[in-house]
């Protein structure tokens, strides 16, 4: 049997944005990946479908897997012939007892590599605007555990020899032993006022930093309610946290905002809004599927050199229209001398991802501006094809036959609505923490008042700053009583963000959900 091999990855400090090339380019081809508590979520949907995920999750006080049985875990993946990525929290050799894995992996005859991440020593205390090291205050930097193997009979830790160092202190894991460990600081000649902070949750979005002195930094901590993950720094490195603070300091920090495209389309608007600072909470409220029957696509198929026009509208009937095309045994050179209309940018940005140009996309992104583009370049018994959802409105079918063109409707797809919205999700929207609602589409409205019901769905809109991509959009939020707060100009998912930004920089009593 073949030897399999295993990758100690590490997976950065949090921010699933900040794991390696490398370490992503092995989760994507992994067979297992045997991951820990603090390695990022959003990592593993970068798994393959068919990859076997492994919790050995470890957290203060709570071990789904002791060390040694992870080890053995790890051995026999291997020896089976897998390729296994051990994805860890920060970076495998600090603090993470990757040595301990490697070690048993040596000890096998197994290969192994190690793939160093972004420990939280540096990161975290660089989100909340504190750098280790600084020319005019800081030329040492010493990493120590707040949580010492409890087996040892003595301390390893040089408590006298740190508390007389000058330079800065990071302690990983601090949390549980926070007390304790300012107090041998202390001991050991540390000043009681020397600059201390304690950050939680580091580069996420519900990151929280205390700051204080090393005498006062533990009841600070209590007091806020400071709990692990988190990392101390004590130096004067510290006081610079009030210029530099920076992560906390994006346009919607600390704002919590549901998203409710398809789990497929999300990810752009989640991006730009985690970027501003939100916290996102995907809730899907469509689900693509094939339409109920595909004999009109596959007729309009066999015939498309018969169209003058071929009209798209939305990036989705893009992807299902040529998907279909591809799998009937044929491409793009199909479409003959047809003309492409695109109802807006994504859409029209869908085509070129298919190496077509839209001949024509209107300047506002409605059915009725695609019609009134698209009225002045058709002649009476021109014929279009026109690929939609199988749900969609009839206004620009309905233009255009008043005008003599021949029309051809055919479904590419269909909208379905989830069968549940996921747990995390709900427990925000049940205790109403949600700050900003977005809907990028009627169906997205009409779908999140059934998953939740007309009335959770109003009182949760009424809470909240509501935001729709558009004006149909917006007259379906209407039929429910409700009004967008928040709509822009150019019907796109940057334009909303942008928009969503501005009103809250106009709205500065806006607060942030207690999330």
């Amino acid at each position: 049997m073949k030897k399999g091999k295993v990758y100690l990855v590490g997976a950065g400090p949090g921010d699933p944005d900040l794991i390696t090339a490398k370490g992503l380019k092995l989760l994507r081809r992994a067979d297992v990946i045997v991951y820990d508590q603090l390695a990022a979520p959003d990592l593993l949907k970068e798994a393959r479908p068919d990859a076997n995920l492994v919790y050995v999750g470890k957290k203060a006080g709570e071990h789904t897997l002791p060390q040694e049985s992870i080890n053995q875990l790890l051995v026999a993946k291997a020896k089976s012939g897998h390729l296994v990525v051990r994805l860890k929290g920060g970076d495998p050799f600090v603090f993470g007892r990757g040595g301990e894995e490697a070690e048993a992996l040596a000890a096998a005859g197994l290969p192994f590599e190690v793939v160093p991440g972004v420990t939280s020593a540096v990161a975290v205390p660089a989100y909340a605007g504190i750098p280790v090291t600084h020319r005019g205050l800081a030329s040492l930097v010493t990493f120590i555990t707040g949580h010492e193997d409890p087996t040892k009979a003595e301390s390893d830790i040089p408590w006298g020899i740190l508390g007389k160092i000058r330079g800065t202190l990071v302690f990983l894991m601090g949390v549980k032993n926070l007390a304790e460990n300012c107090r041998h600081l202390m001991e050991g000649g540390k000043p009681a006022h020397t600059p201390a902070a304690l950050i939680q949750s580091g580069t996420l979005p519900n990151q929280r930093t205390v700051t204080g002195t090393l005498g006062e930094i533990a009841a600070k901590a209590k007091e806020a309610d400071i709990r692990a993950p988190a990392v101390l720094v004590v130096g004067e490195v510290v006081r610079l946290r009030d210029r530099l603070a920076w992560w906390e300091k994006r346009p919607l920090w600390g704002k919590v905002a549901v998203v409710t495209r398809t789990r497929e389309q999300a990810s752009a608007l989640v991006e730009l809004l985690t970027e501003a600072g939100a916290r996102c909470l995907e809730v899907p409220t469509l689900e693509l599927a094939p339409p109920d029957d595909f004999g009109p696509l596959d007729q309009a198929l066999d015939k498309l050199g018969g169209y003058q026009w071929i009209v798209f509208t939305s990036a989705n009937g893009v992807i299902a229209f040529m998907k279909r095309l591809f799998e009937k045994g044929r491409d793009v050179r199909a479409l003959g001398r047809a003309k492409l209309a695109a109802i807006g940018p994504a859409t029209a940005e869908a085509l070129r991802g298919y190496a077509l140009v839209a001949d024509v996309v209107p300047a506002r992104f409605v059915a009725e501006d695609l019609a009134e583009s698209l009225l002045p370049r058709l002649e009476p018994g021109s014929r279009v094809l026109l690929a939609r959802a199988q749900q969609a409105r009839e206004v620009l079918p309905e233009t255009l036959t008043q005008y003599g063109v021949e029309v051809e409707v055919v479904p590419v797809y269909q909208t379905m609505i989830p069968v549940a919205v996921p747990p995390e999700a709900m427990a925000y929207l049940e205790a109403g923490k949600v700050d900003i609602l977005t809907f990028t589409s009627s169906a997205t409205v009409h779908n999140l008042a059934v998953l939740l019901g007309k009335q959770i769905f109003q009182a949760l809109a009424r809470k909240a700053v509501v935001a729709a991509i558009g004006p149909v959009t917006a007259a379906t939020l209407e039929e429910y009583g409700i009004t967008a707060q928040v709509q822009p100009q150019d019907y796109t998912i940057p334009a909303l963000v942008e928009a969503i930004i501005d009103y809250f920089e106009k709205q500065p009593e806006k607060l942030p959900s207690k999330a």
